[in-house]
């Protein structure tokens, strides 16, 4: 049994991992982490291998890091919101899915969406792996992300995430954004057999 404390509950489960135990968005990051070509390399990677539907791999992403141009370009596209915190993180990715087959209104993959968040999931889970945290967000302008990239039409600019490791005291913050309460086993579970 692991006991984790997530907001004011205490949740206890058999088996679960110290990462979904741990797992949170950080609004403050270490602003002395830097984050290598090499580590950038690894997480790039680990999103590559998730499964997607048809082996479709309906995924891109933009990866800026702190203090570089691309990164300076994303900053600027920032909602008000998340430009008070995620510039400092060690890297800001943005997530792509191929909406449609070019110069069609095909699908590509309509599971692209979902893809994407496997592929997100399982850098996600690398990064924690090698002592980083991810906060995936939508405050930002997806427009202009795609014409500050060239992203073509059918490509989407779906989501971002701040990547790096997060200061001591980003687990305690509190406001907007930040509560880790969680709804219980019996809340997500439509039905289920015995």
């Amino acid at each position: 049994m692991i006991p984790t404390r997530l907001g004011r509950f205490v949740m206890t489960s058999p088996g679960l991992t110290s990462f979904a135990a741990r797992r949170f968005s950080p609004l403050q990051f270490d602003p002395g982490h830097v984050a290598s070509d090499d580590e950038v390399d690894v997480l790039l990677d680990a999103a590559g291998r998730a499964p997607s539907a048809g082996n479709s791999q309906p995924w891109a992403f933009i990866v800026g890091k702190r203090g570089d141009g691309v990164h300076a370009k994303l900053v600027q596209h920032l909602s008000r919101s998340s430009a008070a915190w995620a510039p400092g993180a060690s890297l800001i990715v943005v997530n792509l899915s191929q909406r449609f087959v070019e110069d069609t209104e095909m699908d590509y993959s309509e599971f692209a969406h979902y893809d994407l968040g496997q592929a997100v999931a399982h850098l996600t889970f690398q990064a924690h792996a090698m002592g980083m945290s991810v906060h995936q967000f939508r405050a930002f302008d997806r427009d202009a992300v795609a014409r500050e990239f060239s992203v073509p039409n059918h490509w989407e600019v779906t989501t971002m995430a701040a990547i790096g490791v997060p200061t001591t005291e980003a687990r305690s913050m509190t406001g907007a954004g930040t509560s880790r309460e969680r709804r219980s086993r019996t809340q997500i579970t439509w039905a289920r057999g015995s």
